[in-house]
């Protein structure tokens, strides 16, 4: 025990020696999560728009000003002929064109029917449905206000409530998966140049002929690193709490015990990859460009899994992000308890002990 204390003070050492591994493990994270917080987002806000009103009536000038009074659009310009759109959505300058038909009020008191045209740049399919979406709502309060007197014998009222998330805050979405990236990337890339580093500093041979066993080389290479790992988890839910405003509806020693498994699965997966590179530049690349594409794409982080072809959705079983991602969304945000995500648990578990034991037994190879 003595000998293994002085190898897990000697990785301290390594680390706190190293400005840069220290700017990456504590910089970087910060970094991209108020990035990622801010700049992230599936909400809009002050969209620029154009109005070609042919009719120019009290009416269409009452829905002009309901539009431009919400917070989500900005009137950018008025359009005087239709064969000016075109123009304007190639100079970039508007994101939608609400196009009003000609005799717009005396439509809707003869024929009870009035046609107004939502022309979007679907360059950005997602912005453009949302500002579809958002002009149909703004849309539909005008038509409920003018019906408010009317009686309709029989009617269909859909009654919306959103739970755990009731003002639809993207952030909420955000935050759990940049939290899962970054402590997966972050922690991962770390250890993959552990051994490798010190295969290049020519001092592998030390630990060669060292009394230290595998098992202890490998967990004295992860242990520093998953302590230096729950300080910027615990950074992570610190700014997600009192910068974004994340609510944490379960328990805090649960999320504290997952977010150690998670790291230690990470920790451990970074460290079967340093024992399989030869180098700290294979090991960067590998921890870098073989984790991150999956890990965004296949974690459910983006896109969801549902969605995804059913080969891709068998793939992506084998992702730990997917599983940390479902429990810590379990327990921020529906305050669910360890009886809820035993199955997820279980199998960040199985994960974690696999990669420890091929990494040892990778080592083992070496040594003989």
């Amino acid at each position: 025990m003595k000998r293994f204390k002085g190898f897990i003070k000697k990785e301290f050492y390594h680390i706190f020696r190293d400005k840069r591994s220290l700017f990456i493990l504590f910089g970087m994270p910060i970094a991209q999560i108020l990035l990622f917080g801010f700049a992230i987002t599936n909400e809009i806000n002050n969209v620029d728009i154009a109005i070609l009103d042919h009719s120019k009536d009290a009416t269409t000038n009452e829905i002009i000003n309901k539009i431009a009074a919400s917070e989500y659009f900005s009137i950018k310009q008025m359009v005087t002929r239709e064969a000016d759109i075109a123009s304007v959505f190639q100079k970039g300058q508007v994101k939608a064109v609400l196009n009003f038909e000609k005799d717009f009020s005396k439509n809707l008191i003869k024929d009870h029917k009035a046609t107004i045209q939502i022309i979007t740049d679907a360059t950005d399919p997602n912005t453009a449905n949302t500002i579809s979406n958002y002009v149909s709502a703004i849309l539909q309060q005008y038509q409920k206000e003018l019906n408010k007197d009317i009686t309709i014998a029989y009617q269909i009222v859909p009654a919306t409530r959103m739970v755990y998330n009731p003002e639809l805050k993207s952030v909420y979405m955000f935050v759990p998966g940049v939290m899962t990236i970054i402590l997966m990337l972050v922690s991962a890339m770390m250890t993959s140049i552990s051994i490798t580093r010190e295969k290049e500093l020519g001092t592998m041979e030390i630990l060669l002929v060292s009394p230290l066993k595998p098992f202890q080389v490998i967990i004295g290479k992860v242990f520093p690193y998953i302590f230096l790992s729950i300080i910027n988890a615990i950074v992570i839910v610190m700014l997600s709490i009192f910068i974004f405003n994340m609510p944490v509806q379960g328990s805090l020693v649960l999320l504290a015990l997952e977010s150690i498994l998670f790291i230690i699965s990470a920790l451990a997966l970074g460290i079967l990859i340093s024992t399989i590179s030869a180098t700290q530049q294979t090991a960067m690349m590998i921890s870098l460009m073989g984790l991150m594409l999956p890990v965004i794409l296949l974690s459910g982080f983006i896109f969801p899994i549902s969605s995804m072809p059913f080969p891709l959705q068998i793939i992506s079983n084998i992702i730990p992000a997917k599983w940390f991602i479902i429990i810590i969304k379990g327990i921020m945000l529906k305050g669910v308890g360890l009886e809820y995500i035993w199955k997820e648990t279980l199998i960040l578990m199985g994960m974690t002990v696999f990669f420890i034991a091929l990494s040892v037994k990778k080592y083992k190879i070496r040594l003989e």
